[in-house]
């Protein structure tokens, strides 16, 4: 799968990821575990709901 997460979309997902799941260790639920997703995304720099809707914010094919 080609990468199609480009550099600020990566960074804002990242941070993002991070709160939630700081807000949901903070308020000690399980909710938090929901900023796995915009982490994980990040990180990997593949967004699997930019592919059916053919989306990328990737500068260049990598």
């Amino acid at each position: 799968m080609k990468c199609n997460v480009g550099g600020r979309d990566r960074w804002i997902r990242m941070i993002l990821g991070i709160v939630i799941l700081g807000v949901g260790y903070y308020m000690q639920s399980w909710w938090g575990l929901v900023g796995l997703i915009p982490l994980l995304t990040g990180a990997t720099k593949r967004c699997l709901i930019y592919y059916p809707m053919k989306v990328s914010t990737a500068e260049t094919e990598e």
